[in-house]
């Protein structure tokens, strides 16, 4: 069992938090050029290509059991479902905002696990709730009247990946975090890849696309990398030191993807969109900070997990 070492854990966390957003970013830059699903296919591909390795030198087990098997898979459709959305919403909106909206997903997962696992959620909980859900609203409103529907995207991020997380907490308390993410990567590319080669001279979106120039080719590759890169930034954080602690350092993701979006696309968060983000960052922190005083003063209760980073999987 690995020993805690929080110092560590912050700093790796730390580095999730600069490293998720300069994947999205990159992302963002190639979603003028790149159609989606080679986007995709690249990003889960170069995941295996990393991934599969070190299972393979680790001596991982990623066998697995025929109802572990089918979770994988739904994973697997939840997470390609997650970060195309998320890619797609890129196109239109600036970095921040689209980051900031998918960061309803903790409140949804406590409302999943209130409504759906039966956890008990304290009133202050829920009313935090609905406090995060006013502040991601008042970052959509501006977004909204700019660019219509795609506003809305994010959202559907935050839903897919409280699923997601659902379905992750069922397999992998008997699964290997870097075997199974192994194993979506190549799951995605089984899934993708006859799409994109079967459609790819229709006119679907997203599938439609013509062969990249070498730019592109070390930008595609750079979206991969630091997709993958982020995982194992947050896998090992967690090892190394206690959720409870790591999980207020999540938020520095959007100060993080603000900062990156004003380099690269002199992007601001305008109107309503700063104070929201400001309202739904404060309501994650009292959720955070409430669960963390919950435990300690019952620390054998079940408690639903902290926020994760809608871009961490």
């Amino acid at each position: 069992m690995t020993a805690d070492r929080p110092l560590l854990g912050i700093l790796l966390m730390l580095g999730f938090c600069v490293v998720a957003p300069m994947g999205d970013a990159t992302a963002k830059v190639l979603g003028e050029t790149v159609a989606l699903g080679l986007l995709l296919i690249v990003r889960f591909g170069i995941q295996a290509l990393i991934l599969v390795p070190l299972v393979l030198l680790g001596g991982r087990v990623w066998r697995m059991p025929g109802k572990a098997l089918a979770l994988a898979g739904l994973r697997t459709v939840l997470h390609v479902a997650g970060i195309g959305m998320m890619f797609t919403a890129l196109r239109f909106l600036p970095l921040a905002d689209a980051i900031a909206i998918a960061f309803v997903m903790p409140f949804i997962m406590l409302l999943l696990g209130r409504f759906v696992l039966n956890e008990e959620v304290g009133a202050r909980r829920l009313l935090a709730c609905c406090v995060g859900f006013i502040g991601t609203l008042l970052v959509i409103q501006p977004s909204f009247a700019d660019v219509g529907w795609p506003a809305l995207l994010p959202l559907g991020v935050a839903i897919d990946f409280a699923l997601f997380m659902l379905v992750t907490r069922t397999i992998a308390r008997e699964r290997d975090p870097i075997s199974l993410q192994a194993v979506s990567g190549v799951m995605a590319c089984a899934l993708l890849l006859p799409l994109v080669v079967a459609f790819h001279h229709t006119d679907l979106p997203g599938l439609d696309f013509a062969w990249p120039n070498s730019r592109e080719w070390s930008l595609l590759m750079l979206v991969g990398i630091l997709g993958t890169l982020a995982h194992l930034l947050m896998t090992w954080a967690l090892r190394l030191a206690p959720s409870a602690t790591l999980a207020p350092m999540q938020y520095l993701e959007i100060p993080f993807a603000t900062l990156i979006g004003w380099l690269v696309f002199r992007d601001l968060p305008d109107g309503l969109a700063p104070l929201g983000i400001v309202v739904t960052v404060a309501a994650g922190l009292y959720i955070v900070f409430r669960e963390r005083t919950m435990s300690r003063a019952d620390p054998i209760a079940p408690r639903p997990p902290g926020p994760v980073p809608p871009a961490a999987e």
